[in-house]
């Protein structure tokens, strides 16, 4: 499926292919909670990098988060590249270097009319905001860290699998 997303503010449009663009995947985890504001968490879509096309990347900048250091002493910068549009704030997509060949374009910058998902997943419950209620329907799963499945596999799971 070809997406088509913005920021409010229209300075940045951009588009690419998503073979995977069920918006099921609610990260409660507090860099997605505080940079994306909503509900207390972001949803992420997965698409192909290289068919990423940007106009207005003059008024992109890129967030790389702090994580804290395994033995709790002090933080390092995230490899995941946040973009966010710098004249209006809106959150547009994640990048990591570590996954070259794909874009997770927040589902909140798409402007294409996506598909409802039959289910949700909802991810690193354990650092959720104590405001936020969590509807989760009788099929979802939830996951206090990361979910079991990649993208890939709950779409062929589903039998969602697009071309």
């Amino acid at each position: 499926m070809q997406l088509h997303g913005s920021c409010h503010c229209g300075a940045v449009t951009f588009s690419l292919h998503s073979a995977h663009p069920y918006p099921y995947q609610r990260c409660y985890c507090s860099i997605c909670r505080k940079t994306q504001g909503g509900g207390g968490y972001a949803i992420n879509l997965g698409g192909e990098a290289a068919s990423l096309n940007v106009q207005g990347r003059s008024h992109i900048t890129v967030y790389h988060a702090r994580l804290p250091d395994e033995d709790g002493t002090g933080s390092h910068p995230s490899s995941a590249e946040r973009h966010f549009c710098h004249l209006c704030g809106s959150a547009l997509w994640l990048f990591d270097p570590a996954w070259p060949e794909l874009v997770h374009p927040f589902a909140s910058a798409i402007d294409s009319e996506l598909p409802v998902p039959p289910e949700h997943t909802h991810l690193l419950l354990d650092s959720k905001a104590g405001w936020v209620e969590v509807n989760a329907g009788k099929n979802d799963l939830q996951f206090q860290k990361y979910p079991e499945e990649s993208l890939a596999q709950w779409h062929e799971r589903l039998g969602l699998t697009q071309d």
